[in-house]
């Protein structure tokens, strides 16, 4: 699968920013850290994100749902320091 990485970039980004506030509301915010060659979003989770509960939640129905609308070559949206919370 060939990425035009900045485009996509550029959408992930728009995503992240339609989320932002949001997130600022629970003292909580996200970054895009990089996308794989075989279409994997990664993100970390920053503020209070980093240590919620709903992290999860809002990393899958949240961003992944929005990135898979604007970008379908999306596969999924991990973060490279989930909390574990099993």
């Amino acid at each position: 699968m060939i990425l035009d990485k900045e485009e996509l970039t550029e959408k992930i980004n728009s995503s992240l920013d339609q989320l932002r506030p949001f997130l600022h509301a629970d003292g909580g915010d996200m970054e895009l850290v990089e996308i794989t060659d075989d279409g994997i979003v990664r993100v970390r989770l920053m503020g209070a994100c980093s240590d919620c509960s709903m992290s999860l939640m809002t990393l899958k129905a949240g961003l992944e749902e929005a990135v898979k609308k604007i970008a379908p070559e999306i596969k999924s949206v991990e973060a490279v320091n989930m909390p574990d919370f099993a």
